[in-house]
């Protein structure tokens, strides 16, 4: 492949075509990679949050962040905050994962600070407090660990409350 030359979709917006690893990392064009989660897909809550939490449990944040950049994308303008949140958790999770303490604490608060704003609202049976508690347990876990990766499956967070 021509280096110099952008990667295109079928619209001809610019996206990589090189495959990634589970936490989203490029990978050498024609290594086995993850399969991406496609762009733009519209779902119900209900379908994001299993999707996620799918992608959450497998180790993979990096791709629950893109389907909830989908919800924050397509979802009504009062819950914008609330996937923008959720997605900023999924890359500071991501960013641990790669052993990016700085960039992971910090996308880590900043998710659970957004996320703070719906207090105890009931937003799709997501745990509110139990995720930026979560959030601000795992950032100082990160910060004060020397730079070493946490494990992204063993550190998924629940994103329901219990019978939510």
């Amino acid at each position: 492949m021509d280096e110099t030359r952008r990667d295109r979709d079928a619209e001809g917006r610019a996206r990589s075509a090189r495959p990634r690893d589970g936490l989203g990392r490029p990978l050498p064009y024609g290594a086995p990679g993850v399969e991406r989660q496609p762009e733009g897909v519209v779902r119900s809550p209900e379908e994001t949050l299993l999707e996620a939490q799918r992608l959450l449990d497998a180790g993979m944040p990096f791709h629950a962040h893109e389907v909830f950049e989908d919800a924050w994308k397509s979802g009504p303008d009062a819950e914008r905050e609330l996937w923008r949140g959720l997605a900023q958790l999924a890359v500071g999770l991501t960013h641990a994962a790669r052993g990016n303490a700085t960039g992971g604490a910090r996308l880590l608060r900043r998710g659970a600070a957004a996320l703070s704003a719906y207090g105890n609202a009931s937003a799709h049976g997501i745990g509110i407090d139990a995720l930026t508690g979560w959030a601000q347990e795992l950032a100082g876990r990160v910060e004060t660990g020397g730079g070493r990766t946490v494990d992204a499956a063993e550190e998924a967070p629940r994103l329901r409350r219990e019978g939510g």
